[in-house]
């Protein structure tokens, strides 16, 4: 997530890619030729009414009713069925606003800065405000709703009041300075100030939040009891295979089993025990180390482990936290070797590993911890998408690691799932249960349209040989989930982001946002040729900019075998590939994507459990020249029921390079439209809705972030001004925020 390099392409400064490893690419793999059936999914209901035009964050205008007036007796009058996408395609824009269909409205609901307790001041907006541990936090991402019930208990059907938790995934920086939040820019030099890395520490983490509906309005409840922050200091729970393991020792926590803070939240997941669990993914980049800390480990394994997680030696750090001063929350920042232990309790030697889990909280309980579940791996973590769930079968959770070049895992929990769990006393208590034994698995995707799932153990022939890295045990494996993958030889991906299962049946689609490592003529350990499950390679132009490799993306689905959430074996297709309407549709626009559908790295990616319809939410530096991002709804089929296109690229070498691959049924009016496009320089991310799927949250984040850190004195040259000119707050200075989408005639989203 968080594409900030906008030119020439879309591509995350903390995703630039750290597989090296020679891993077989499906260009070296013999054709399996397999048939494959087709599954085609059933039409949609007959068409209702049409809604014409989109407007901004507005009341849109509610729909008459063109029901007669009742006689005597009543006469019950036949309304026709929901029509899912019956709402009117929103065009593409390049407008400042949130722009949704006609027929509904968008409003704002919790921004950065905004107070989450009654003695917290309002938020000046200004650069002068403080106590950002007791207030929204920045970048608002993944984000998920907790029911509760009029005396303040969880509730899985409440439909006007409930928590949020939202992540806080970074903050608006140039250079190193989050300079949105302090009065002047803040500065770009070292030492840091240690009142301006307080404020942007702060700023990280989750937050949940009290939301309730009133009058008819949604508002977020400032004074509710439930309302509080984790941020990147809050003590967190080591839990697993890893906890006190010695990877994990650090001078906070001799015994290593506990650790400071969330860092870089991406997406997130409810657990089917109603927890919430969200994804560390971009952390790597706030460490540095020194430029002889190679040395100074003597240059064992752990460095090895560093290189493939992004901390060579010398690396700066993104903000340069660990200049704050002496304190050892600065200290912690610096990931070099300075004690002379030799276990790593003097120092942060081994501070990053207790970084990139998935993260579990009880959203309605402040008293317990968070817990980082280690048995789930460790790495560029993204959302966690729970399997379907079947009583008496082992616990399967979806991810992907979100860089260039990596790889996609499956957990399968050893418990087998009791529906009585669904309702625990104990949240975290059951997340033990189901999320810290079990076996990690990788994906290895084949060229016939199949793929296996590989057990990432310590047993594993290929692991414990392994030429690149000694592993010690099995928590060595898990805190080295790259690793391992590389040893077994996992298929590298074109960034995998956001996961999510089909409610309808069960299959699990993948966002994979981009990758401009993809290249016909691949040289180099970074450089990738096409293959089947990503297999275009092509230029797409931004004005006179050149971007190549996979500047679109696309989204993958997967159809596990026989054995279900245990299964070893799958199948798989491509739901769609992200294209301009116009490309080239024999090699880019695979999908025959229209002028109403046509999309860009897609990232966030949720089935809504009321409807069943996909949304699909786009972080995109590719297209923006066009568009801001967006937000898609599509109803999908199934695996299988599109086919099979040959793609043909002439090489250097002479011999074009052949590469099948297999795209899902091509998208109609009635499957696949745009419903919202957001503010400029934003990105489209977050989204959950109420059980009834009358109240849609969703997150719009760094607005404005192009914007010249230079420029903070003027608004006017503000690239957005968003949410305040749509009547939010204080200020003019661009906040990330969620808003709130409802339908004018009460009706579910979407129809």
């Amino acid at each position: 997530m968080n594409n900030k390099d906008r030119a020439p392409a879309s591509i995350d400064p903390d995703d630039i890619g750290y597989n090296d490893t020679p891993n077989d690419h499906f260009s070296a793999i013999l054709d399996q030729r397999v048939s494959r059936r087709n599954l085609l999914r059933g039409g949609a209901a007959s068409a209702a009414s049409v809604m014409l035009g989109s407007l901004g964050l507005s009341a849109c205008g509610g729909s008459s009713s063109d029901s007669p007036v009742s006689p005597t007796p009543p006469v019950v009058v036949p309304q026709p069925p929901e029509k899912l996408l019956g709402f009117t395609a929103v065009a593409k824009n390049l407008s400042d606003v949130v722009t949704v269909p006609a027929g509904y409205t968008a409003s704002i609901l919790y921004a950065l800065g905004d107070p989450l307790s009654a003695a917290t001041p309002a938020f000046k907006n200004d650069g002068s405000d403080s106590d950002y541990e007791n207030r929204a936090g920045d970048h608002h991402d993944g984000m998920e709703f907790f029911g509760l019930s009029a005396d303040g208990k969880p509730s899985t059907t409440s439909v006007e009041r409930g928590l949020l938790g939202v992540n806080h995934e970074a903050t608006t920086n140039q250079a190193l300075s989050s300079f949105f939040i302090h009065t002047d820019g803040g500065s770009n030099t070292l030492p840091r100030p240690a009142a301006e890395i307080d404020k942007e520490t702060a700023l990280h983490g989750v937050s949940f939040v009290e939301v309730r509906k009133t009058g008819g309005k949604w508002e977020y409840v400032k004074d509710s009891a439930f309302n509080r922050r984790l941020t990147c200091l809050t003590p967190c729970e080591i839990s697993g295979p890893v906890s006190g393991n010695a990877l994990l020792v650090t001078k906070f926590s001799k015994t290593g089993t506990t650790t400071r803070g969330t860092l870089n939240n991406c997406g997130t997941g409810k657990t089917p025990w109603g927890s919430f669990v969200s994804g560390e993914e971009n952390w790597s980049g706030y460490f540095t180390r020194a430029k002889t800390d190679d040395a100074a480990r003597g240059n064992d394994k752990s460095v090895a482990s560093l290189k493939r997680y992004g901390r060579s030696q010398g690396a700066a750090s993104r903000h340069g936290w660990e200049s704050g001063g002496s304190d050892d929350k600065y200290a912690r920042w610096n990931n070099s070797k300075l004690g002379a232990s030799t276990d790593g309790s003097d120092d942060y030697r081994n501070e990053m590993n207790g970084m990139g889990y998935i993260l579990e909280a009880d959203p309605y309980n402040k008293g317990k911890a968070a817990k980082k579940r280690t048995a789930l791996g460790r790495y560029a973590h993204e959302s966690a998408a729970f399997g379907k769930l079947v009583a008496g079968q082992p616990l399967a959770v979806y991810m992907g690691d979100d860089s260039r070049n990596e790889y996609i895992y499956k957990f399968v929990s050893t418990a087998l799932w009791n529906a009585a769990d669904a309702n625990p006393a104990d949240m975290l208590a059951t997340g033990d249960k189901y999320l810290d034994k079990g076996k990690l698995y990788v994906a290895k995707f084949t060229a016939d349209g199949s793929g296996s799932w590989i057990e990432l153990s310590i047993g594993n022939p290929l692991i414990a040989a392994y030429a690149g890295y000694t592993f010690a045990d099995q928590a060595d494996v898990l805190v080295n989930a790259r690793l391992a993958g590389d040893a077994v030889g996992a298929t590298k991906m074109d960034r995998p982001e956001w996961c999510s299962v089909n409610p309808a049946n069960g299959e699990v689609y993948f966002s994979l946002t981009n990758n401009s490592n993809r290249n016909v003529n691949a040289s180099g350990s970074s450089q990738l040729a096409p293959d089947s499950a990503n297999p275009r390679a092509y230029t797409d132009m931004k004005g006179n900019s050149a971007q190549n490799g996979n500047p679109n993306g696309h989204i993958l689905r997967v159809k596990e075998g026989s054995g279900g959430a245990a299964a070893l074996v799958f199948s798989w297709d491509v739901y769609l590939f992200g294209a301009e309407s116009g490309a080239d549709a024999g090699k880019v626009n695979l999908s025959s994507l229209t002028s109403d559908q046509d999309f860009s790295s897609p990232d966030g990616l949720a089935f809504s459990p009321s409807t069943g319809i996909c949304w699909i939410q786009t972080d995109d530096g590719a297209y923006t020249d066009v568009t801001n991002c967006m937000m898609l709804a599509g109803l999908p089929g199934q695996v299988g029921d599109g086919k099979k296109v040959t793609l043909s690229y002439p090489t250097n070498a002479g011999a074009p390079l052949v590469v099948d691959t297999f795209v899902g049924k091509a998208a109609t009016p009635d499957t696949l439209k745009r419903f919202l496009v957001g503010p400029i320089d934003s990105e489209i991310t977050g989204i959950c809705e109420t059980p009834d799927g009358k109240a849609l949250f969703v997150n719009i984040q760094h607005p404005g972030e192009g914007t010249n850190q230079a420029n903070i004195a003027d608004p006017s040259k503000y690239l957005s001004q968003w949410p305040s000119n749509a009547g939010y707050g204080a200020g003019k200075r661009p906040r990330s925020a969620t808003i709130v989408i409802t339908k004018n005639d009460g009706g579910r989203i979407g129809s």
